[in-house]
């Protein structure tokens, strides 16, 4: 799996042109499913984005969580992280699950991040989606499941 973690001030996403999920400060999380992930990349993946310290204490070093700060996450579902552009023009997909795995692989990354405590809001899965936010800092960090730095 990989995600693209923003800090926000603020993000909401549009859905079909309906608004499908809104949050304050917190983490715009977009999330690539690979066709071989498992449940063990969807523990690691939510543990380290669940206690990631990349907001602001009071000397303004960032040493703060997510549950520290009371914050959300905006999650969407992002194919696209798993582009090839190795040849040509046209990035291939084909390492991305299809959605017949990602589905049920997503929702369950959801309920996990859920059960961290943590409030969750989410576009819907293949859904033309319109991101809105503010990234505070800018802070923004790749993290990816199959090569853990």
């Amino acid at each position: 799996m990989r995600a693209v973690i923003q800090r926000v001030t603020e993000a909401q996403v549009i859905s079909d042109g309906i608004l499908t999920g809104k949050i304050e400060k917190g983490l715009a999380v977009l999330l690539g499913i690979h066709a071989e992930d498992t449940d063990a990349d969807i523990q690691w993946l939510v543990k380290k984005i669940s206690q990631m310290r990349i907001f602001s204490d009071e000397d303004d070093k960032m040493n703060l969580s997510l549950s520290d700060i009371k914050g959300s996450i905006l999650l969407l579902s992002q194919f696209t992280l798993y582009a090839s552009t190795k040849k040509g023009n046209r990035p291939s997909f084909i390492t991305a699950a299809p959605p017949i795995t990602a589905i049920p692989l997503y929702e369950r990354f959801v309920e996990m991040l859920k059960a961290t405590d943590i409030k969750v809001e989410t576009g819907v899965f293949g859904a033309d989606m319109q991101l809105q936010l503010v990234n505070d800092g800018p802070v923004t960090i790749i993290i990816d499941s199959k090569n853990p730095e």
